[in-house]
């Protein structure tokens, strides 16, 4: 009788479900910009796909995302139930704000998505193509403004870019860093600076409405469904993706970042992902393990190589 009893609650526990796990996801932002957006997506397919029994988001908002990440690092270490969300513009805030914290200071699990930037200008400009606004660099750098997001981020790596490529001095550039996507367009839209940079997604309402021109896109080739050049074909070489990232706490060991690991691969093959980073405009660029930390140490050389020609970074 007592063998039949054990048997039962074997079988029993053979049967039972594998307990997912609950998360935290911290936001290093305010909530409705591009991170927050991503955690929130990664909220709603964890728990929609089974993946995570429960998500809960939280949002630090400043310094480029480091001081989450400062937060993150030293709070969470060891568990391996936290998540933070960050990407290239991390990378730059780092460099830029001299964080004593690094991505060195987390467990990077994989990139998720990517963006490629997008410059306009107001219908009116009297520029009519990125020739015209090389021309307009060229005879006066400080008297083209550009709104962007914060400095040292991907808009302002961009512009420090294509500065380069055009022969122009990047520390001439007369940047202004935005702390939100909409207090850029308004500036842009109420003709206070010269041209806005960013993520396509944060122009095509205007672009598609005609109270924006887009010149060209960042992209290596033309996008789909999108009618403007790239900045290849337009004849400067320059090609910018904004990605963005999950990481894990430090400390974590082996069984337990391959764990994460597959959950957030799980998660982003997951066909709920899939349709959600078609609704969003996001191109898939998922990639984890030893590949991502590679490309992640190259992203870091080549933007510290950057903000030091900008003048950011000494």
């Amino acid at each position: 009788m007592k063998h039949i009893f054990l048997a039962s609650l074997v079988a029993a526990a053979i049967a039972l479900p594998v307990q997912a796990a609950d998360y935290t996801l911290m936001a290093p932002a305010n909530p409705g910009g591009g991170w927050d957006q991503t955690a929130r997506s990664i909220q709603t397919v964890m728990q929609d796909e089974g993946i995570a029994s429960s998500v809960q988001v939280t949002n630090v908002p400043g310094a480029g995302g480091t001081i989450g990440l400062a937060q993150f690092s030293s709070q969470m270490a060891g568990n391996p139930n936290a998540l933070i969300v960050g990407g290239y513009v991390m990378v730059g805030a780092i460099l830029t704000n001299k964080s004593p914290v690094t991505l060195k200071d987390v467990t990077p699990i994989a990139r998720l998505t990517g963006e490629y930037e997008a410059i306009v200008v107001p219908a009116a400009s009297p520029l009519k193509s990125v020739a015209d606004l090389v021309e307009a660099l060229k005879k006066d750098p400080g008297a083209v403004s550009w709104a962007g997001g914060s400095a040292g981020g991907t808009d302002h790596i961009a512009v420090g870019l294509i500065a380069k490529a055009a022969g122009v001095d990047p520390t001439k550039i007369n940047y202004i860093a935005y702390s939100g996507g909409g207090e850029a367009l308004a500036a842009i839209l109420g003709n206070q600076v010269t041209a806005g940079i960013s993520g396509y997604g944060e122009f095509e309402a205007q672009v598609k409405s005609g109270t924006l021109r887009l010149l060209a896109v960042t992209s290596a080739e033309k996008l789909d469904g999108i009618d403007a050049p790239t900045l290849k074909e337009s004849g400067l070489d320059v090609v910018v993706e904004n990605w963005r990232m999950v990481a894990a706490a430090p400390g974590l060991s082996a069984e337990q970042k391959a764990a994460v690991t597959a959950d957030v691969e799980k998660m982003a093959k997951s066909k709920s992902w899939q349709e959600l980073l078609k609704t969003k405009g996001w191109i898939d660029s998922y990639l984890d393990g030893d590949a991502f930390n590679a490309q992640l140490d190259k992203d870091i050389a080549a933007t510290e190589t950057v903000l030091k020609d900008i003048g950011l970074v000494q």
